[in-house]
């Protein structure tokens, strides 16, 4: 972690089955000091996953009181359940020194960029239609299932216009090194600086 620099939000946007989920792991495993941000969800549990690690998991009741409140900085509704990221546990993970990953959808990342607008945007691209059609398949869901996430991924894609940087996933290695590159880069402008700690240089302290 860099001393005087300025936080960053960090968010990947994708559509399923481009490896988003794969490539944010990966990326927390290589930057130690980045913090993933957990989302809350409607969504049932499921084996093996663990409550504030994955998600918080919350019913409808809950969440939807949560928007009455504008507990969210963004929130959606995604094949009948809501995803929703707290204001809550951004700040507190701001506010511990941490730059932070986010892995939201489209909508979610406009959002972010109008309450955050030094948050940086990366959207990570399919090497085709068919390539996410194909690897859709390898996941044994129905048909009508990949039918309507073909359909929600061309939606998607028309949406990178919004994102600072695009990298296509056509090999896992050479994208989680270019998402790699772009959040050190990042870290490292001159705008991201602390201006008390530029005082000190002139000084000479």
């Amino acid at each position: 972690m860099g001393i005087g620099r300025r936080r960053i939000l960090f968010v990947i946007s994708a559509p399923s089955g481009t490896g988003k989920t794969t490539i944010c792991e990966r990326i927390l495993q290589k930057i130690p000091d980045l913090k993933m941000s957990v989302s809350h969800t409607t969504r049932k549990q499921r084996p093996g996953e663990r409550h504030g690690i994955d998600y918080y998991f919350v019913d409808k009741e809950t969440f939807q009181e949560m928007i009455k409140n504008e507990d969210f900085v963004e929130w959606a509704e995604v094949y009948g359940n809501f995803y929703g990221t707290s204001k809550k546990v951004i700040n507190e993970l701001l506010s511990g020194g941490s730059d932070i990953l986010l892995d939201i959808d489209t909508q979610g990342a406009k959002n972010i960029k109008k309450l955050y607008p030094a948050s940086v945007l990366i959207f990570i691209l399919p090497p085709s239609i068919k390539e996410l059609e194909r690897r859709l398949k390898k996941r044994n869901e129905e048909e009508e299932t990949i039918r309507k996430r073909i359909e929600k991924a061309s939606e998607e894609i028309s949406q990178y216009i919004f994102y600072d940087y695009v990298i296509i996933n056509d090999d896992l290695e050479r994208a989680v090194s270019e998402v790699f590159c772009v959040i050190c880069a990042e870290r490292l402008k001159k705008d991201r600086i602390n201006g008390k700690l530029m005082d000190k240089f002139k000084n000479g302290r």
